[in-house]
């Protein structure tokens, strides 16, 4: 099943359920894939449908943290809670600590030894590792392995 169908799938039990998070993010997320097949005039890869999802996570990481420092923790709550809604259609993001050892075995495989060579190393980790590695972390890790 198509990654929309299956939102289309969950949109109609959440609103039967009355679970309004859940409602309005994924309606949200219906919203931006069909925003994003009409900018490309026709239908998205399973590549670009994961890139549209992580945009979404990191916007509304970003919102959060903002609402945070904002002194509006309820509306950072809600931010947080359409994370979780968005990640359910994510990979399982990796830990820190398998980020470090895909990285190295990464930057092995690609004979990459200097910190000249950082950008390669996070775009390809980003490229291989789509959804399951976020760029701060994989920028931070690419500096501490590649010395």
């Amino acid at each position: 099943m198509a990654l929309i169908e299956t939102i289309m799938k969950d949109l109609k039990e959440a609103m039967k359920a009355k679970d309004l998070v859940a409602r309005d993010t994924l309606r949200m997320l219906k919203a931006a894939m069909t925003e994003a097949e009409m900018a490309k005039e026709s239908k998205l890869s399973e590549d670009e449908e994961m890139q549209v999802l992580t945009r979404a996570v990191k916007t509304r990481k970003e919102s959060a943290q903002q609402y945070d420092e904002g002194g509006r923790p309820e509306l950072a709550e809600k931010e947080r809670a359409e994370v979780a809604v968005i990640q359910r259609y994510l990979p399982k993001p990796m830990s820190e600590d398998e980020v470090r050892a895909a990285m190295k075995g990464l930057a092995e495989e690609l004979g990459l030894e200097s910190k000249k060579q950082m950008g390669q190393l996070i775009s390809a980790t980003m490229e291989r590792y789509r959804g399951q590695v976020e760029g701060r972390t994989a920028s931070r890790l690419a500096g501490e392995i590649l010395s």
